[in-house]
């Protein structure tokens, strides 16, 4: 598929997606006959798993090393478990920050509701 199905399938920009392949984010992307890139549903989900580091909060960096380790081969499979076993404990960690924090804003809400303006 040309960059512009796989951007609107991903809902990445194109953009993106060449600045992903420039600094290693995804291989090479296969070229069909008139130069052009072609992607395959393959690389189509290893946008979306990308996507879904990127949302969390893994920063770039990280991404392009496990990047880099999945092109290694599955001798480096231990490594990448621990890379996505810490950004999940940072995760977690985020997600209850966040859950008190949504307590202290359904607190305040419920103080406005009732006519208490603190």
């Amino acid at each position: 598929m040309t960059i512009q199905e796989a951007a609107q399938r991903s809902g990445l920009s194109a953009h993106t997606l060449r600045y992903y392949e420039r600094i290693g984010l995804i291989h090479s992307v296969g070229r069909n006959s008139s130069g052009h890139r072609d992607y395959a549903e393959e690389d189509l989900r290893w946008l979306e798993f990308l996507t879904r580091l990127r949302t969390t909060g893994m920063p770039i960096a990280d991404m392009c090393r496990y990047a880099e380790l999945r092109r290694m081969g599955p001798e480096t499979a231990g490594e990448r478990r621990r890379m996505l076993e810490l950004h999940r404990d940072r995760v977690s960690s985020r997600i209850a920050q966040l859950s008190q924090d949504l307590e202290v804003l359904d607190y305040k809400i419920d103080n406005y509701r009732r006519g208490r303006q603190t």
